[in-house]
């Protein structure tokens, strides 16, 4: 795995130094500040936010603060999404000025709500139009620009390498590319070779994405697209660790902070779990993190009893939980488990 070695080197991107090149993809609902902090303090090179509709950060919309606030790590990289240039160019304004250090534009989001209000690939649709977005953005803000993207909105419409160029040459720092279509969503297997075009039409970084949750993976998307840098997205799901993980073993060295035994995982789950209702609040947090109790269950613990799982996953008292997770994952989970997640 020649090509591994290379994800453990810095990355400048438009002036912004990023420690390896092995990156927590932006993921709505998910990647929020108790994420991103765990994925950091793993080793993930870059972690950027979850997607922020640009338009409702522009009004003011309650919750847009928690997503775009700066959570104290070195670089702090903010994902907007919309449609309308004014909102955008404003949300990059908000942005900056709580601290994000680059702006990453979401051009590759496949979900109907998203991309039925003519955002995320959808603006692969319209290419003057994405291009009207992204000068807004570079327009407004003294930070680099980065944009994300699929391979277009459909096999008959494969544009990714004209848009990365466009978007260069409007001034953008870096391009990631998600080895599907839009029409793909998440099915099929992502065509790594076809990232490769959008390498050759670029002098910028490339960062490749999609379906890689290994260091195996990871080389040979680095080897069959070119790219400069690897993200990764759902293969964290209850494991913040995976890309610091790979990104330790490009570097030859430990990944911190990964807990390979039982009891280590329950603290760990816990602590993430009373991270995410400190930051939401007992009601909202109780919602939000059941997603991630469910995903360190089906990982970790997947012998659950049907009973325990329902205690942990719809109680409202945050005691009765930590006392089940403490049970289920220091007792139940195994340690074979966590060495294969890692």
């Amino acid at each position: 795995m020649a090509e591994l070695t290379t994800l453990a080197s810095p990355l400048d991107v438009g002036g912004v130094k990023i420690r390896n090149r092995v990156f927590l993809a932006p993921m709505s609902g998910i990647t929020d500040e108790p994420f991103r902090q765990r994925a950091h303090a793993h080793g993930a090179g870059l972690v950027v936010s979850e997607m922020v509709a640009s338009g409702e950060l522009a009004k003011g919309r309650a919750g847009c603060d928690l997503r775009i606030r700066h959570s104290g790590l070195p670089v702090h990289m903010v994902q907007l999404a919309g449609r309308e240039a004014a909102h955008m160019a404003e949300g990059a304004r908000i942005a900056t000025g709580e601290g994000a250090d680059i702006i990453d534009i979401n051009m590759g989001c496949p979900a109907k709500k998203v991309t039925g209000g003519y955002a995320g690939s959808a603006l692969m649709r319209d290419l003057d139009h994405a291009l009207s977005l992204i000068e807004a953005v570079v327009g407004a803000v003294s930070v680099p620009v980065t944009v994300k993207m699929r391979l277009g909105w459909d096999e008959s419409a494969l544009n990714a390498p004209m848009l990365a160029r466009r978007a260069e040459q409007a001034g953008v720092s870096m391009v990631t590319v998600h080895g599907r279509t839009r029409c793909q969503f998440y099915q099929g297997k992502a065509d790594w070779r076809a990232i490769a075009r959008v390498k050759q039409a670029v002098s910028i970084p490339v960062v490749a994405n999609g379906d890689v949750g290994s260091p195996e993976e990871a080389a040979t998307i680095l080897e069959r697209s070119g790219a400069d840098a690897v993200m990764i997205g759902r293969a964290h799901y209850g494991a913040p660790w995976i890309a610091g993980s790979i990104a330790s073993i490009a570097g030859g060295v430990s990944a911190p902070g990964i807990p390979h035994m039982p009891q280590a995982l329950a603290d760990y789950v816990v602590s993430h779990y009373e991270d995410m209702l400190s930051l939401y609040g007992i009601e909202s947090g109780l919602r939000q993190a059941r997603k991630h109790l469910g995903w360190y269950l089906d990982r970790h613990a997947a012998d659950v009893s049907a009973e325990q799982r329902k205690a942990i996953l719809t109680s409202f008292k945050p005691g009765e939980v930590v006392a089940e997770l403490c049970r289920v994952f220091a007792d139940g989970a195994h340690p074979d488990s966590l060495r294969s997640a890692a």
